[in-house]
Formats: C-alpha cells, structure tokens, sequence
C-alpha cells in the first residue's frame, strides 16, 4: 500500500498546508476518499464553536474496523499487524497478522453479542498491555459499541467515578497485569470500584497472571470460555455494525481543572480519516517498516499510535507490556534490536529516566534499524533532545516532537520526518488543515514581537477532523473548558512562543492542570482526594520542575495533628491519593503548613506558592491583599 497523500518535501508541505486552508472541505474530502465507505458524505464541514457542535463528513456510513482490518486482508493479509513484547523477556513474543488479527476481533465481537452487548452500549476496558486489549478495542468498534479504556494504574474510586459518568453497562478486565517487577490486581480492583455499582451487568475476565480471583455467578465469565464457545460455532468473521460518521466511537478521560475526569468523546469518521493522514505523515512511515510507540492504550497516544492510526494505514505496530527499566535500563533497546525496530515513539519522561542510567545499558544494543525517532506527551527539553540524538538515533533519525492533546484525537503540531525542518525543543510547524493563532487574556491575537519570538495562549480558529466533539453527558463543559475562554476559538489551556519562521514553541499549561509524565492530571482532583484523609483540614497542590517527570506535584497541606511523626502522616496521605486516584497522582513532595496565602475573599494565591516549589522566594509579587501575608515567610522558610 502506498499513501497518495504523504508530503514528501518542504515545498510540498507548504502548498498543501495552503491548500487547506484556503479551502479545508476540498483539502479534506480528498484524504477521505482513500478510505473505505457504505456511503459517501453529503457535505463535509458543518461547524459553529460557539454552541460548539462540530460534524465532519456528514451522512456518511462506515465502520472504522474495516478500515483497519477488511480492507488490508487480500493483499497483506499475512503482514504482521502487531508485534507483542511481553513484559517478562524470557516470555515468548506474540505476532498477530492481519488475517489473524480480523478473525480474533470479529469472534470476540461475537462474544460482545452472546453477552447482550449492543451499539451504543459504554464498555469499560480495563486491561494490562496484551494483544486483547487492541483486540477488544476494535471489537467494540466492530458492533458499534462505545469502548472506553481506563489505564491499569488507576484506583476503584476512580474506576467507579468513570462507570458512573459513563453509565457503562459492561466491563472487559484481566485476572492481573504484570508492570515491570509488579503484578497489578485489575480484577480485584473492578470488584472494589462495583460495590454499590447499578449498571454494570457482565464483566469479562481475561486469564493473564493466574493471580486468585472472585468470579461472581451471573456477572463474571471468562474470555477464554467465551472465545472457545465461539470457535466451536465456526465463527471467523462478523457484519461490521454500520455507523453514521458522527457517532461516537470512544470515550476517553481526561483530568481537568474541577475535581471530576471529563469524558472527551471521539466520532468515527473525523478521528479515523485524522489519526491515519497524521501517522502517515508525521512518521513518513513506509509499508513493511515496524513502528513502536511505548505508550499505553489507556491513554490517547495508545488509542491514536498503536491502534487506530498505524492499523488504518495497514502499518506493523509493535506493543510492550513492561516498564523501560525493566529488567534493566536496556529494555527498549533490547526491544529495538530483537525486532529491528524502524520508529521509535516514546515520552521525554522515559528519556531522561534513561539518560540517568547512562551510556553502559546501551553497550551491544544494535540500533542500526532505527529510522526516525519520535516524542510525545510533553515538551522535549534540550539535553534530553540532544542525547536521543547522538546515542539513540547516531545523528542520521530525524526527530519528531509533536504536540496534541487527548482533545484533539491526534498530532496538530509537528515536524515531518526528514521532510520539514526540526528545532531542539520545539514543536515546529502546524499540520495540514490546524490553523493555530496566540491570544493575549484579551483574546487579542498577539502581533508583537517580544525577544524576537510572539508569546501567547495557544488556540485555534477553525476545526480538523479529530477535534472532540462533546463531554459525554455534559456538553455544557465541553463549551466552558474548551471553547468559552475566547469567543469563536478552540482553547488549548497551553501557553505558547512562535517565532519567525512560524515555528511554535509549547510552554506549558497556563490553567490548573499539571502535566505529569506526559500524563494531565487536574490540581483539583489531587487536592480533593488529599482532602479525603481524616487528618487534613485544607491542601493546595502546585506544580514545580522535575528533572524526570517534567513536572512534580507540590503539596501544601493544612492538618489539624500529625501526631508528632510527619514522615508517617505523608505516607498516609500517599496511601490516600493512591487508593482515590491511583498511584499516578500521588505528590512527589507534602509541605505541611499552618496556612494557605488566601485573598480577603477567601481565594488561594496558588501563584505564590507556584513560585515557591519552584525555588522562587524574592519576587513573589504583590501580597498586600493576602488575608495574613506572615504566612507566605512561614511557608518560605519551610519549603522543602
């Protein structure tokens, strides 16, 4: 398979970002018509950003797994369509091709039917990193069932809050995941996030660890059971569910700056036709070659570039179950050399944790496959740049560092492999179609120069295909959050630079949301499950630098007695965070404090104490409204 619409030059990608521009419905329509349909669309943009409603391709019918899997099965049906590398590297790998890859998803879409799943049902999937978890994705897709994954580090709470929002009435778990040197209890953690659950009626159970569990009559069954009954049936393909472009295909949460995840919610049609022009082009990737991104499904990254986006272009995507310093801090270059690995797609986290162990776990690693090189998740500082650069790619892989959010469905901004010029630590220009501007508070457009680059909020003016297309059950908050901020603008909720060359620059979040490990997760949401604990009478939680993650989370907490040992009070209120959240929120450093810099009114200076975990104690700015600015001294002096 060749792609007609890969940009293969600079001047190409210039006429093409004006073409759709000029005229996005025309630059669009003609993307989408490599793509298989039931039925053309009838026009291709409507879009108002004020209500916001937004439809792509409009009357047109599909389904994305044929994109995905039907469509490749004549001519490269034997093409391995992914490569699975268990966590354990004594454990053998798993190849599926896309001929095996079809008859897996259709008979456990089979399976989804036998269980009284139908179209529009929510699916909740909560699985380590094995094959089944693609394999159940797309089978939800098949029968038009809305899927949505939860990343196998969250809590029951946190689980139980999703099923309730999304009223989901069917969960796909496994008995346990293994996570480097961990076993995770996923199906015990299900069990805990169902008490005084009221929708869920099935819950399918994949064996993977053989760790003991409870299997409910009535509720629970097995995957392989399930599987085997089918197979029994001869069951090896399955009718794709016929879908209207705007339906929704998933539900994904994200934390913002309220105390409850958002369910950002995806449309077939738009995200397919997106997910796969940017993989194609970003990645310039070239049918045969073996494309890793080391995210995990239950994020975005996982749903665009393992799944959907490499899968739609008929690519090889390889998946790992693990952790990359386990066994040792050579695994991914293990994984690159035992599968010869041509993309490589992964957080500037887990290259600055890796650059910590230094040169010696690199020692005998063949890298020679490694094509291109590629970041995600967060902005890639300089050093951690530079050293992907030289020891990772030898100088001869361009590196694309993109920028996008589990909002926009795929990549907006990024350089295009060896086609589009690279910058250390910027993202560099916008795709085809993604009009950015910078707004001052104002929502002025900033046409300014300040030390020769343009400083600004990031927005943009007009919509792509994958641009999200409600809250779920809360269309109210899709406007507030995204598109009320600035009048006719889609907000990013990220500061920006841009500089002459039209390049841009990410700075980082400018609401009160902290980005962590490549990974968002709201300050309020900490701050309440900090709150949950019996001893804590007020918390503030603040974002500051940290050489691995990016960012730490900072905790300023108020407690009415630590009972003169703080060190076992902080534990406890990790142990907290962990069981409400999960593991992932916990805060790298608690400062116990007697109070917070509030306003008269009543309101939290969280500037203040951003500036203080940052390591900032002179130029704090005003405090003359401060309620009592003595506290600011004592909080100073107390930093930890």
């Amino acid at each position: 398979m060749s792609y007609p619409y890969q940009i293969t030059s600079l001047d190409q990608y210039k006429k093409v970002y004006q073409e759709s521009i000029q005229n996005p419905e025309a630059f669009w329509s003609s993307i989408a018509e490599h793509f298989t349909w039931r039925k053309k669309w009838n026009n291709v943009l409507n879009w108002n950003f004020a209500t916001p409603n937004v439809e792509w391709f409009a009357g047109a019918k599909l389904n994305i797994t044929e994109n995905c899997l039907d469509r490749h099965l004549e001519k490269n049906g034997d093409t391995p369509a992914i490569i699975w590398e268990p966590n354990n590297p004594n454990e053998k790998p798993r190849m599926l091709t896309y001929k095996k890859l079809y008859e897996r998803v259709c008979q456990f879409a089979q399976v989804l039917k036998n269980n009284g799943v139908q179209k529009g049902d929510r699916v909740c999937i909560y699985m380590g990193m094995i094959p089944e978890l693609a394999i159940a994705v797309l089978a939800c897709a098949r029968i038009g069932a809305i899927h949505s994954v939860v990343f196998g580090g969250f809590s029951a709470q946190s689980i139980a809050d999703r099923l309730e929002d999304a009223k989901a009435t069917f969960i796909i778990t496994c008995d346990g995941a293994f996570r480097g040197a961990k076993d995770i209890p996923l199906k015990s953690v299900i069990d805990d996030a169902l008490i005084g659950n009221t929708t869920v009626v099935r819950v399918i159970v994949y064996t993977r660890t053989r760790t003991p569990i409870s299997m409910i009559k009535d509720r629970d069954v097995w995957w392989e059971d399930e599987m085997k009954h089918v197979e029994e049936h001869g069951i090896y393909s399955i009718e794709a569910e016929e879908m209207d472009a705007e339906d929704p295909l998933f539900i994904l949460y994200t934390s913002g700056s309220t105390g409850k995840p958002k369910g950002v919610v995806h449309a077939c049609a738009g995200y397919m036709v997106y997910t796969n022009y940017t993989f194609v082009n970003v990645f310039q990737y070239k049918p045969g070659q073996i494309h890793f991104c080391t995210a995990d499904i239950g994020w975005i990254t996982g749903h665009s570039y393992i799944v959907y986006g490499p899968l739609s272009a008929g690519a090889t995507s390889l998946m790992f179950e693990g952790i990359p310093t386990y066994p040792d801090a050579g695994r991914f270059w293990d994984i690159v050399d035992k599968h010869k690995v041509n993309i490589l797609y992964t957080a500037p986290t887990a290259i600055r944790s890796l650059m910590s162990f230094g040169l010696e776990p690199l020692q005998n690693k063949d890298l020679s496959s490694l094509e291109i090189l590629g970041t995600v998740g967060e902005p890639i500082n300089e050093e951690a740049w530079h050293w992907y650069d030289e020891h990772i790619g030898k100088k001869k892989c361009p590196i694309v560092d993109t920028w996008w959010q589990t909002e926009t469905g795929g990549i907006l901004i990024s350089n295009l492999a060896g086609i589009t010029p690279s910058k250390p630590s910027w993202a560099t220009l916008p795709m085809p179609g993604v009009q950015m501007t910078l707004v001052d508070d104002k929502g002025n457009e900033v046409t300014t120069l300040e030390e020769g680059v343009y400083k600004g909020n990031l927005c943009i003016s007009f919509p792509w295909p994958s641009i999200l297309r409600t809250t779920y059950g809360d269309h109210e908050r899709c406007r507030t959050n995204y598109f009320a901020t600035y009048p006719n603008l889609y907000f990013t909720g990220d500061g920006a630079l841009k500089d002459e060359n039209g390049f841009f620059r990410i700075t980082g979040r400018v609401d009160d949301v902290l980005n962590v490990s490549g990974h968002r997760i709201g300050t309020a949401e900490v701050e309440n499950a900090i709150n949950m604990h019996a001893g804590v009478v007020e918390s503030a939680v603040v974002g500051y630098p940290h050489d691995i993650k990016g960012q730490g989370i900072y905790a300023f907490v108020i407690v009415s007695n630590t009972h003169g040992d703080d060190e076992l009070t902080r534990k406890d209120i990790l142990q907290t965070v962990t069981r409400v959240i999960g593991a992932i929120a916990k805060p790298d450093k608690i400062q116990f404090v007697s109070g917070l810099p509030k306003t008269r009114s009543g309101k939290i200076m969280r500037r203040i104490l951003r500036k203080i975990a940052e390591g900032e104690t002179e130029n704090l700015g005003d405090t003359t409204t401060l309620l009592d600015p003595n506290i600011v001294d004592e909080i100073k002096n107390g930093k930890l």
